[in-house]
């Protein structure tokens, strides 16, 4: 890591969430102090916080998100499983409606999807980071109720960040400076570095935004009678035709969340009769038929924030020397395509490569470290945003001939997928982020799916499984 005169190899994370959990560990033995700034006091146990809006709703860790987690910290897949996470494996333990019908049901056994609530998630990663900053020649100090408030330096290089206490007595939140040598903005979508830049004299970063309108809503429920709950989840994405969709997925415990959503002008109500009531307008009426053997055990809780969001801090003069940002911070996708965490892991490991390597000894280790981020983000972007062009706000930026282009052959190849499963291997593989964009063009797998006719899938959710 970077030396700076003042801050010398210390370092500040702006955020104790998962992302800024999963950048400590990145930073374990490449710091002599870490310091985490978390605006919230964490819950005790698997209580939910309110510095997490989507904790309620359905959260799932992708199979390259699992590998990067259980890189950075081995042993943590195995914690989450004790705690009650579900393991789905695509397609198998997933059974989706596309718009052409119901996905074959192949037992590939290649992508084991963690379902999981956020509470469990959050609690079992922090104890283990934790954990292992203990066993390390890293000291990681937390400290909750404390807000970020700006940062310190000048337009090249950020030395600190200014913070004050949260609740308290009137006096004990006046502000203080922390200095650091590297400051990592982790502070989730509400981050707020782009107008701390102006505070710098620095430009914003480039940002570009993709919005579908997309909102939704999740309840809790437990099926009646156990020995009769479906034995996997199931997906039915909206398509332009039906901008509707649902998502019921078994969770810890025996219990289920339902995650309902819709575009503009079709977004879920969080009544519980409408919610009710909206689930059997989606695509297929077979989620609205499983809610009659189910009980809620919840409220209905609605999210609105779905805006796909890049922030281009990796491109030439973006960022000052001394800062970093990752997870939300940076690059924020639609929630529904279950991304984020995934994501954040996988950025928090690209940092851990990049110090590893040597590259913190060299004056732009931040800028080579942020260029990693962005690698790491590019494929959820393209799938995120490729998927949510046709529902765009008119004010976003306008798709260009590649990426209409692209958008075309995604939308074939995702109707192939759901029959063929030499293209429907090819399409998890880079959905589920273990392989990069070009395995969708390899020469198989574009042949088969601009030359092979499109068919439709199954007409009814599939119970046999299909050894591959």
């Amino acid at each position: 890591m970077t030396e700076h005169s003042n801050g010398g190899r210390t370092a500040i994370v702006i955020g104790g969430g998962l992302a800024g959990m999963l950048a400590v560990t990145a930073l374990l033995g490449q710091a002599d102090t870490v310091t985490v700034i978390e605006r919230d006091r964490y819950p005790a146990g698997h209580g939910f916080r309110k510095g997490v809006p989507q904790a309620r709703h359905l959260h799932i860790l992708l199979s390259g998100g699992s590998l990067a987690l259980e890189e950075l910290l081995p042993g943590t897949l195995a914690a989450l499983g004790e705690a009650g996470a579900r393991s789905l494996y695509l397609p198998r333990d997933l059974l989706t409606r596309t718009a052409t019908g119901w996905q074959r049901r192949f037992d590939e056994r290649r992508h084991r999807t963690l379902s999981v609530t956020r509470p469990v998630l959050d609690a079992v990663v922090r104890e283990r980071v934790l954990r292992a900053a203990a066993a390390s020649a890293t000291r990681v100090e937390v400290l909750e109720a404390t807000e970020a408030t700006g940062l310190t330096g000048d337009a090249s290089r950020v030395t600190g960040v200014r913070v004050r206490s949260r609740g308290g007595a009137p006096g004990a939140r006046s502000e203080r400076e922390l200095v650091a040598g590297l400051v990592v903005d982790a502070s989730g979508r509400g981050s707020r570095t782009p107008q701390w830049f102006a505070e710098l004299g620095r430009s914003a970063p480039h940002e570009e935004t993709v919005d579908a309108g997309i909102a939704y809503a999740t309840r809790m429920y437990r099926p009646k009678d156990p020995a009769t709950a479906p034995d996997a989840g199931v997906n039915v994405p909206g398509w332009p035709e039906c901008p509707r969709g649902a998502a019921y997925v078994p969770v810890e415990d025996g219990k289920w969340l339902l995650t309902l959503s819709g575009v503009r002008g079709h977004h879920p109500p969080t009544d519980p009769a409408e919610f009710t009531a909206f689930s059997a307008t989606i695509g297929d009426p077979y989620v609205h038929e499983l809610l009659a053997e189910a009980e809620p055990l919840s409220p209905v809780h609605g999210f609105r924030d779905t805006c796909n969001r890049r922030r281009h801090f990796e491109r030439p003069g973006a960022l000052p020397a001394g800062l970093l940002v990752l997870g939300d911070a940076a690059c924020t996708f639609n929630p529904v395509y279950g991304q984020g965490m995934s994501v954040a892991a996988l950025g928090a490991l690209a940092v851990r490569g990049t110090l590893a390597n040597g590259g913190g000894q060299r004056p732009r280790s931040t800028a080579e470290a942020q260029r990693a981020v962005a690698r790491a983000v590019e494929p959820a972007w393209l799938a995120a945003v490729g998927a949510d062009r046709p529902y765009a706000s008119p004010d976003d930026a306008k798709a260009g001939v590649a990426e209409r282009l692209s958008t075309w052959y995604i939308d074939r190849l995702f109707a192939r997928a759901a029959i063929d499963p030499v293209v429907g291997a090819a399409f998890r593989d880079v959905f589920c982020l273990t392989a990069p964009p070009t395995r969708l063009v390899a020469p198989q797998i574009f042949l088969r799916t601009v030359f092979l006719p499109r068919l439709p899938g199954l007409p009814g959710p599939p119970a046999a499984v299909e050894e591959v």
